[in-house]
């Protein structure tokens, strides 16, 4: 079951490129939201259009279980590559045509429908993708070191979110701001096109697991792998702590410091979008060495360690870090990049280890719906409606951070959970 080195690298960077097209895809909308809010949701009351466009992207990650539902069972029946070249398509498709949409000014109220039935694709696809392509590539790894070989995966998100915003404070500074906001928001969804073909040429190339192949030789596939799932009591345990300690507290952290920061310092902190997003640039570059070293430091102590230890700093620092944030002056900036950074360097302890920790935690015949299902679920439903519950929650309480009491609780809670249950899985055979 061992793959060659060659062969790893080139399945790795096949899959790795079609995730990053997907995260890309999917959270260019997050980067993009407050210039949705006027375009597509106009109100008299700003707040009011910033909430319905977050609600917008909400929207795509509630429906990402549904995908991972009907996707992960698809990929325990008839195999993992066939479910990867669909998701990639559904997604570039619905991508694509958001950068040709008419706006609320165009057309009314059908420009607000048309943007939310694109982002139900978009989760649908995402589904299926993200956590399934965790299993995929795992099940590629072999046996040894493979918290640091499938921690590339995770890098994906970032750089998919480096690139939009690269891209949009590019277009930002050629741009006049009534240039950006008649067609320049459309660029980054045009260059998806791109993106899209040369994804599927490499995914054409992809080969089916083989751990997957000699389930299929010895006929050993569920023929309901989601029934079977929640009917053992053992896959029902892993696939709550999965969702409630690693997933959810991954998806808080993430949406915390990768989306939520960036509309924080924009409509909280009242500082240049243009800073906001160099930032935000800087940050995820000082995450994407800090992943792969916890994905390695992982190997050698245990995933649970590394990722306790995530979740535990996150619940003692999210609030004061905000707070700090806050409290810091325009002219800060060296002091607000350290606070990123800290941030980043406790999200790289969950999410290095996380791709292997989804393969591992389950068997190989139900793996791909037992991984994909609680793992989206939580990014769905916790992570991705993040944004727009704090949000609302400061503007209930009227203040700029209590609503981050929430992510704080959730962290504790997941890291108390974690410490009782959840087992050592570093050394466990994915062939079982």
């Amino acid at each position: 079951m061992q793959a060659s080195s060659h062969s790893y690298r080139r399945v790795a960077i096949a899959a790795c490129f079609g995730t990053f097209l997907e995260w890309y895809d999917f959270l260019t909308f997050a980067t993009l939201a407050v210039v949705f809010g006027p375009l597509f949701f106009p109100s008299s009351d700003p707040s009011t259009g910033l909430l319905a466009s977050l609600a917008t992207f909400g929207v795509g990650m509630v429906v990402r279980p549904i995908g991972a539902a009907i996707f992960g069972s698809i990929g325990d029946r008839i195999g993992r590559r066939p479910v990867f070249m669909i998701t990639i398509t559904l997604m570039g498709i619905a991508t694509v045509c958001v950068g040709f949409l008419p706006t609320y000014a165009q057309v009314g109220i059908w420009a607000p429908i048309l943007l939310v039935g694109l982002r139900l694709l978009q989760g649908l696809s995402a589904g299926g993708e993200i956590g399934g392509s965790a299993v995929y590539l795992t099940e590629h790894s072999g046996n040894s070191n493979r918290g640091f070989k499938t921690s590339f995966l995770q890098l994906m998100g970032p750089l998919g979110i480096l690139v939009s915003t690269l891209q949009i404070a590019l277009l930002q500074s050629y741009l006049t701001p009534e240039e950006f906001l008649s067609w320049g928001w459309r660029v980054p969804f045009w260059v998806s096109l791109i993106l899209l073909l040369v994804a599927f040429k490499a995914r054409m190339a992809l080969e089916e697991t083989p751990i997957y192949l000699q389930l299929s030789k010895e006929e050993g596939q569920s023929k309901n792998p989601l029934r079977d799932n929640l009917r053992d009591p053992e896959t029902r345990k892993r696939m709550f702590l999965l969702f409630f300690c690693i997933s959810a507290g991954g998806a808080v952290l993430f949406f915390c410091v990768q989306v939520y920061t960036s509309i924080f310092l924009k409509t909280s902190v009242m500082l240049a979008p243009q800073l906001v997003d160099q930032l935000s640039a800087f940050a995820t570059v000082a995450l994407l060495p800090l992943t792969v070293l916890a994905g390695w430091l992982s190997d050698k102590i245990g995933r649970k360690p590394v990722v306790l230890s995530g979740l535990a700093l996150g619940a003692i620092f999210i609030l004061p870090a905000f707070n700090l944030l806050q409290n810091l002056s325009n002219n800060s900036t060296i002091a607000t990049i350290g606070v990123l950074i800290t941030l980043s360097a406790i999200l790289a302890l969950v999410v290095g280890p996380q791709t292997a920790l989804l393969a591992e935690l389950f068997p190989a015949k139900t793996r791909n719906s037992a991984a994909t299902l609680p793992h989206n679920l939580a990014a769905g439903w916790i992570g991705g409606l993040l944004p727009l519950i704090v949000t609302w929650l400061n503007q209930y309480w009227e203040s700029n951070i209590a609503g981050l009491w929430y992510p704080t609780i959730f962290l504790a809670s997941g890291a108390v959970v974690g410490l009782i249950f959840l087992p050592e899985t570093k050394k466990n055979n994915l062939s079982i």
